[in-house]
C-alpha cells in the first residue's frame, strides 16, 4: 500500500463517522505514542527481527502521517510541505554529494555536519551551542550529545586516560558521600548528584571510545534480562520459585546461563 492510503485511512479515523479516540489526538498527546514507537522500532532492530523491524516502521510511519495530518488541519503544512523542507536540508547538508566540498574520512563529515548546522541556526553571541540538544532527550542519550558538541568547541580531555582518571575521581567523591553515616536529605541529594557526575564521565569515556552509551547499555541491559529469564525457567521447571532458591544455587545457575547464553 502507499503511503496515501495511510493518509486516507487516517482521514477516514479523525471525520465524524470515524474513531472517537483517534478525533481527540492533538500533536502533544500523539508525541507520546510516537516515542513509544520509535522506543519498540529500535528493540525491534537490536532484537534482528525484520518482520518486528517491518511491522514498527509501519507503526512509526503512521504516527509521523498522523501529526502532518494534524498540523494540515490547523492549517500550518502538510506532508509534501515535510518532504521537500527535508530534502532541501539533506542536500544543503551533503555539499561533499551534491557540491564541491571534499571529505575523506566520516569525522570530516561530521565536522562539514555540524559547521552547517551552526550556520543555518545564525546562532546569536549570547546563544549556547548547547542548545540544539532537545531536553527531551533521554538523559543518556542527552549527556552524550552535551559532551559531544562541547567537544566541538575544543573543551575536551586529550585523550581517553584523562577521562579515565576522571572517572576515578568521580568515584571517590561519590564513595566518600555514601561512607558517611546517617545521610541526611541534603546528603542524600549530593550522593544522587556525584553519582550523577560518575555516569557523566562515564559516558565521555564512551564517546572517546566510539560507544553510543545508550545502545550500549541497551545491550547489557538485553543480556542480563535473557540470562535472568534462563535462571527463572530452569527454577520453574523444577516447581519453585525463585524467592525460595538459596543465594548460592542462583549464583550457580546465573554462572550456566553466562556459560550457555552467546552474546549477539
Amino acid at each position: 500500500m502507499e503511503i496515501n492510503s495511510i493518509i486516507e485511512l487516517i482521514e477516514r479515523l479523525r471525520s465524524k463517522n470515524g474513531c472517537p479516540w483517534d478525533r481527540e489526538q492533538t500533536p502533544k498527546t500523539l508525541a507520546v505514542y510516537l516515542l513509544e514507537e520509535v522506543y519498540e522500532l529500535v528493540d525491534a532492530i537490536e532484537s534482528k527481527d525484520p518482520d518486528g523491524v517491518c511491522e514498527e516502521l509501519g507503526d512509526v510511519l503512521f504516527h509521523i502521517l498522523f501529526l502532518s495530518g494534524l498540523f494540515r488541519e490547523m492549517g500550518h503544512f502538510n506532508i509534501k510541505d515535510v518532504v521537500d523542507l527535508n530534502v532541501e536540508k539533506m542536500t544543503r547538508r551533503h555539499p561533499h554529494v551534491f557540491g564541491n566540498e571534499s571529505v575523506d574520512t566520516v569525522e570530516d563529515v561530521r565536522v562539514l555536519w555540524h559547521q552547517i548546522k551552526k550556520e543555518e541556526k545564525s546562532l546569536a553571541k549570547e546563544a549556547s551551542i548547547l542548545d540544539s540538544v532537545p531536553a527531551g532527550f533521554p538523559a543518556l542519550m542527552r549527556a552524550y550529545r552535551i559532551s559531544e558538541r562541547a567537544a566541538k568547541t575544543g573543551f575536551d580531555w586529550n585523550d581517553i586516560s584523562g577521562v579515565m582518571q576522571k572517572v576515578e575521581e568521580e568515584w571517590s567523591e561519590f564513595k566518600a558521600v555514601l561512607e558517611r553515616e546517617n545521610l541526611s536529605p541534603i546528603d542524600q541529594d549530593l550522593l544522587a548528584l556525584e553519582f550523577g557526575d560518575v555516569l557523566f564521565t562515564l559516558v565521555n569515556v564512551a564517546r572517546f571510545a566510539h560507544i553510543h552509551p545508550e545502545t550500549a547499555l541497551r545491550n547489557s541491559t538485553k543480556k542480563f534480562e535473557n540470562r535472568f529469564k534462563y535462571m527463572e525457567k530452569l527454577i520453574a521447571e523444577s516447581r519453585r520459585n525463585i524467592e525460595s532458591v538459596s543465594q548460592e544455587e542462583k549464583d550457580e545457575l546465573w554462572e550456566e546461563a553466562k556459560a550457555k547464553l552467546t552474546v549477539s
